[in-house]
């Protein structure tokens, strides 16, 4: 027997996240607050995700009213329940003295608990991204909560994606070495065949070896620690991650770990190493800008407030750059490259409407996109396209996203085991004794 109906107020933050959030709420009844069209009218122009998202949700909203008014709510479908808009209300007393400014979000909460004492035979609760907001829906006896439809829940077991085999038979350890085809599974005591694309660390009494488990053969091969473009790796996770990154039949990887750990720069290179396969190479990253300043406040023209976001992956191409003497055939094929515009780094939202055919794609910084951005990313992948997300959870910008509601560990969570898909999460800083100090400590 189903549980009886529910009303769900929506917070703007909640239709930027994801523009098509209305139609998962099962058969329970959707208000939006008027104070929210507001907000999205002011940002329906621009090329940011946020901007695609407001306007996207308008039109869907269009689309369902017809010739219908809203305040007698409309129809999500089939098993959904109905949607209607509340027109502003006046605050209460109780709203009055706690948030005595007139804001967009003490407006919605007017609203809210307007909905909550007109329904009082019915369970009401604010969805709401912003931690803030919800504990102020809560102090005035609102219930809220978080959106949580595509939330990571086991983001612990997600990051511990590389396993540790001891006590392996000598024997098994010495056939990786001398079968490149590979050594069946069954050999290393795993009864089952793990997931695609799995990485092992080996370890018998007199040897140990990295492991790569070939999903369409079901055989470990051995990951060798191979040069790639000037960069040698420094690690276990960074031979593995060049392994995903060199693999042909490896369409999609994720490159996860704290700052200093190479995850950028290993892609960088293994983009370069490949690049006759490619007809470009594009390193993008979302802008978001830090401690709430606009992009407005920096000086110059639209290049010159882009550019310091994009800094970043300018010192990495520069470090690979610097492994080569200035007139060596590779440092002169990289700035080739940029002045061809064979390798393209650009913001995201750049990359909007741009084919992305045979394309070698680096999206840097991915903990901060949603993971309907993600999807909207990867969407558009075409034939001959390999796409490779890095980033740090640890290390979210923006305000509405956490280390289980972010696009990087939706996309990790939701492609595990794909046989196109690869994810290793690197731990050990390379950036220097410094860097890593401060990660661990600070």
């Amino acid at each position: 027997m189903k549980g009886k109906k529910k009303i769900f107020v929506l917070d703007t933050n909640v239709l930027l996240h994801d523009s098509q959030c209305i139609f998962n709420f099962e058969d329970n009844d959707i208000v939006i607050p008027i104070v929210v069209l507001e907000e999205l009218d002011k940002l329906k122009k621009g090329n940011d995700q946020i901007n695609f998202n407001a306007r996207e949700f308008t039109r869907e909203l269009d689309k369902l009213s017809g010739d219908h008014l809203f305040n007698e709510g409309v129809s999500l479908g089939k098993g959904h329940g109905r949607l209607s808009i509340e027109t502003g209300k006046a605050f209460s007393k109780n709203i009055q003295e706690s948030f005595p400014e007139n804001t967009p979000d003490h407006r919605i909460l007017a609203i809210a608990e307007f909905i909550h004492h007109k329904n009082v035979k019915e369970s009401v609760a604010l969805i709401s991204k912003d931690i803030n907001l919800r504990m102020k829906a809560k102090s005035i006896g609102l219930m809220a909560q978080d959106y949580e439809t595509d939330k990571v829940h086991d983001i612990d077991d997600l990051y511990k994606n590389i396993i540790t085999l001891e006590s392996i038979d000598n024997q098994s350890i010495s056939k990786l070495y001398e079968q490149p085809e590979g050594v069946p599974v069954i050999e290393f005591g795993i009864k089952k065949n793990p997931a695609g694309h799995h990485y092992y660390i080996l370890k018998s009494e007199k040897a140990s070896a990295l492991a790569h488990y070939d999903p369409y053969n079901k055989v470990m091969t051995r990951v060798e620690k191979q040069r790639t473009f000037g960069i040698e790796p420094r690690n276990a996770e960074q031979a593995f991650s060049f392994d995903a990154l060199l693999r042909p039949e490896i369409q999609l990887v994720a490159l996860t770990g704290k700052a200093g750990t190479g995850k950028t720069l290993l892609a960088l290179a293994a983009a370069l190493q490949q690049h006759k396969l490619y007809n470009q190479i594009f390193l993008a990253r979302p802008i978001v800008p830090l401690a709430n300043r606009d992009m407005g406040f920096l000086p110059g023209d639209v290049k010159d407030k882009i550019e310091p976001y994009m800094h970043p992956l300018f010192d990495n191409l520069a470090v690979i750059k610097n492994k080569f003497k200035p007139m060596s055939d590779e440092y002169l094929r990289i700035e080739e490259m940029v002045k061809n515009e064979k390798i393209v780094i650009t913001p995201l939202a750049y990359i909007r409407g741009r084919s992305l055919s045979n394309i070698f794609f680096i999206i840097d910084e991915a903990q901060n996109l949603t993971p309907h951005e993600v999807k909207t990313i990867i969407t558009r992948a075409g034939e001959g396209t390999k796409m490779i997300f890095t980033g740090d959870i640890q290390q979210i910008d923006s305000p509405y996203l956490d280390a289980s509601s972010n696009g990087l560990s939706y996309l990790a969570d939701r492609m595990k085991g794909q046989d196109l898909f690869a994810h290793v999460n690197l731990v050990k800083g390379e950036r220097s004794y410094l860097a890593e100090l401060a990660s661990n400590l600070l």
